[in-house]
């Protein structure tokens, strides 16, 4: 059965789309005042949604990655570490999640297993899911009250409650289309969650809305081609949901309607270069892997076609862009009270751009590829790379305060809170790009705390 055909049986409210189409049939919009109402009424920097009982992946559907309240220490040591990811795959690893209240933390590896531990260290439970039959988890858990929610590489969708590990509900890939996987982080709004599925034969993706209570699908969209890894950002004030996929493209829909409002392909005037996929449907070379934030009426893309651009929220222009001069897959982030996106690249730096020209304030080699998640804090960037270090460097000016040796590459987002600091890594493989010999785990990817070295 093809994926379009599988599309058009999927869904248990029966609104799924076909052929780049969108089905509502069913739908009732989610309610977008309350998070427009914190938007506009806050003094200063505030998350959103602005509530004590949910956090989810960048640290809210605008998707920043900032902590202007988190201050790093001037140095730090290792806390503890245990560990976490045993697969070769090189997509970012799954970044810790706190707990709103920060009593524990969730980490999601890329076996099928997440845990939860104490800010000690302590485990609280493990749960094994059948993601472990494919690629494990490289999405971040979404917390909404009581329950959190991740995407497997096994194509399905969980649901767990916090305290326990208990499973709410587990929907299957079928309901799906026949997804591959879910490597997005689910976006939460009023009930609702919004992801990302990977399709292949033909390769393809689709946005999805998802009753949060149930699981099951009330909406999508299939028009994405190449599959896509992004989580969706949504901005209620501008009134818009945005991604991008390896096909280059960048897509917006209209946000709560849901009705699609652009495209803009990145590789350059006449698009990317690269082999041709599904048929002639769209070429690699400017494929679009990392979380695109929102901003000032605007969306902030890297692209393996080198550059990192501005583009108009409300209709996709291309506003300024910079020519790296290598892959940019990384997740950027960015302070909206100095107007700074702080983006990294394969060509080993990371690069403070000012958002409303594009000019470059500093940039900083960090020795490797970016390809993770930024944290910017009230002074300090924090960055993993390649070349297995942790990074902090000062925000103001790019220099590096401490790095901190690990095992394996550093892909997954720092997260800072209450003065400790959870990441995780990528394990440590031999022969994983000699195709004629067999790739061999020698150190498997840990998790780690880093505490204030007093």
């Amino acid at each position: 059965m093809s994926r379009r055909a599988l599309l058009r049986t999927a869904g248990s409210a029966g609104t799924v789309g076909l052929a780049g189409c969108t089905g509502q049939q069913y739908r009732s919009p989610p309610n977008c005042g309350s998070v427009e109402a914190t938007g506009t009424t806050t003094d200063g920097y505030a998350p959103l949604p602005m509530d004590d009982d949910v956090s989810m992946f960048r640290r809210g559907l605008r998707r920043y990655g900032y902590y202007p309240d988190e201050v790093v220490p001037s140095s730090v040591r290792v806390d503890w570490s245990f560990p976490l990811n045993h697969i070769g795959h090189t997509a970012a690893k799954s970044t810790p999640r706190p707990t709103p209240d920060g009593e524990i933390i969730l980490i999601a590896s890329d076996t099928g297993v997440i845990h939860a531990v104490r800010p000690t260290g302590e485990h609280r439970w493990r749960l094994e899911t059948g993601a472990g039959r494919s690629l494990g988890f490289h999405g971040t858990p979404t917390i909404v009250d009581d329950t959190a929610y991740i995407g497997g590489y096994d194509g399905e969708l969980y649901a767990f409650e916090i305290a326990t590990g208990d499973l709410v509900w587990h929907t299957r890939r079928l309901e799906f289309g026949g997804s591959i996987a879910i490597g997005s982080s689910p976006a939460y709004v009023d009930g609702r969650l919004y992801f990302l599925t990977e399709h292949k034969n033909p390769a393809s993706g689709v946005l999805w809305e998802v009753d949060a209570a149930t699981g099951n699908p009330t909406w999508s969209d299939d028009r994405l081609w190449g599959m896509p890894h992004p989580s969706p950002a949504i901005d209620c004030e501008a009134g818009r949901l945005v991604t991008g996929s390896n096909d280059g493209v960048v897509y917006c829909w209209e946000f709560p309607s849901l009705e699609f409002a652009w495209s803009f392909q990145a590789g350059g005037e006449d698009g990317p270069d690269g082999d041709v996929m599904a048929d002639g449907e769209f070429r690699l070379g400017a494929q679009i892997k990392g979380t695109i934030p929102v901003y000032d009426g605007a969306a902030f893309v890297g692209s393996w076609d080198g550059r990192f651009y501005r583009l108009d929220l409300a209709d996709g222009n291309e506003e300024w862009s910079i020519d790296t001069g290598d892959v940019v897959m990384s997740n950027p982030a960015i302070d909206p009270d100095s107007g700074i996106v702080y983006v990294g690249g394969d060509d080993h730096y990371v690069r403070a751009l000012d958002t409303a020209t594009g000019d470059v304030l500093w940039a900083t080699d960090v020795g490797g590829h970016v390809i993770g998640s930024i944290t910017a804090t009230a002074e300090t960037i924090l960055v993993g790379s390649y070349d297995t270090y942790l990074y902090a460097l000062d925000r103001a000016t790019g220099e590096r305060r401490w790095r901190v040796e690990n095992r394996g590459h550093v892909t997954s987002g720092a997260i800072p809170r209450d003065g400790r600091i959870y990441y995780a890594e990528r394990g440590v493989f031999s022969n994983y790009y000699d195709e004629e010999e067999e790739t061999v785990l020698e150190q498997a990817g840990h998790a780690y705390c880093l505490v204030p070295d007093e």
